[in-house]
């Protein structure tokens, strides 16, 4: 990154391992102070102490994004210890797979709880902060290259959830722009990631499970380098807007 992020407060969702702690290392090496959010509360203290080691400033904070208190307890606890952050990243997500014959009512609630209505929530206390402040922010949100084409048998949940969060971001956008706060869209594709390999479901099947991104695999860190641009002062005036990061994919 060309500009930094000194002093800037981070959240990121999900950054005990994958996308998301690809994410939190990019932020912090530009100069942020990261919350790494995440279920996890023991993996999620350890990447903030791998953090720490490598001279950045990190904390953890536990959250379940199914769970409104849950939310609500830790956007108060980040906003107490630090302040209005300046980002919030939304990067949770769960991917299970499941036909969509077979399809359940109790997977969809699952997987939208996390993947749709814990973003909904982690915006509504975070803006909250942020306007209250009077800075301005930035909020990104990971949707899915799963919704341009990259997509598999059984995510009917899971592309229903990250096509409601692409919905939200573009709603959010239009009203928190009186505040200079900008929302924005990253859709990640073919990247391995712990959470992916451990995905339940049967074995992806379709055209997009067959063949290789032009450009290769995507690593976490690239998606953080999308993140980090959408958080950078020259993007200030960036909003509504995806940025697809996929390795090529979508020219297939």
């Amino acid at each position: 990154m060309t500009t930094t992020l000194d002093g800037r407060v981070a959240v990121v969702t999900g950054a005990a391992s994958g996308i998301g702690a690809g994410i939190a290392t990019v932020l912090a090496r530009a100069g942020a102070r990261v919350v790494v959010a995440d279920r996890d509360a023991a993996g999620a203290e350890s990447r903030a102490e791998q953090l720490r080691d490598a001279g950045h400033e990190a904390e953890s904070v536990y959250v379940e994004l199914s769970e409104e208190s849950s939310v609500v307890a830790a956007c108060a606890s980040i906003i107490s210890r630090n302040g209005a952050p300046w980002l919030l990243v939304n990067n949770a997500g769960i991917q299970d797979r499941e036909p969509l014959i077979e399809a359940t009512v109790a997977e969809w609630d699952r997987v939208i709880a996390v993947n749709a209505r814990g973003p909904l929530l982690m915006m509504r206390e975070i803006a909250r902060a942020m306007i209250a402040a009077g800075q301005g922010g930035r909020i990104v949100n990971i949707a899915s290259a799963a919704l341009q084409g990259m997509a598999v048998e059984g995510l009917g949940s899971y592309a229903g959830s990250k096509g409601a969060l692409l919905a939200l971001s573009r709603a959010a956008a239009m009203e928190l722009a009186r505040h200079a706060i900008t929302v924005n869209t990253v859709m990640p594709g073919g990247v391995i990631t712990p959470g992916a390999m451990a995905a339940r479901g049967p074995t992806p099947q379709g055209p997009a499970a067959q063949r290789m991104p032009p450009l290769g695999m995507v690593e976490p860190e690239e998606i953080g380098s999308a993140v980090g641009f959408f958080a950078a002062p020259a993007a200030a005036r960036i909003t509504n807007q995806t940025i697809t990061v996929d390795g090529g994919f979508s020219i297939t």
